[in-house]
């Protein structure tokens, strides 16, 4: 699914316009951004959560030379799916 597509998603299921669901799509996408920056940790009961963590320097290797390489350290972005989302993705099995 796109953007696009989750738009339409989204104006279906509340009943909105796709000019309507595409703003609050991209505010809700902002929010996540700003908040995530600033160090905050995201919680959404029955989705997951998004969180920054530090990943330290380390040494890695060019895979067409196999030259070591010195890896910066940087910060990353983790999402952890909760429980109901979980559960339905693997109600399928």
């Amino acid at each position: 699914m796109n953007k696009a597509e989750l738009v339409d998603a989204i104006a279906s299921n509340a009943k909105l316009t796709k000019a309507d669901a595409g703003r609050a799509l991209d505010a809700t996408i902002e929010s996540i951004h700003k908040a995530l920056k600033k160090g905050d940790r995201i919680g959404l009961v029955g989705f997951g959560s998004f969180s920054v963590t530090k990943r330290a320097a380390r040494i890695g290797r060019n895979p067409q030379t196999g030259k070591e390489i010195k890896i910066a350290a940087k910060k990353v972005v983790k999402f952890k799916a909760g429980a109901d989302l979980s559960g339905s993705v693997n109600k399928g099995k």
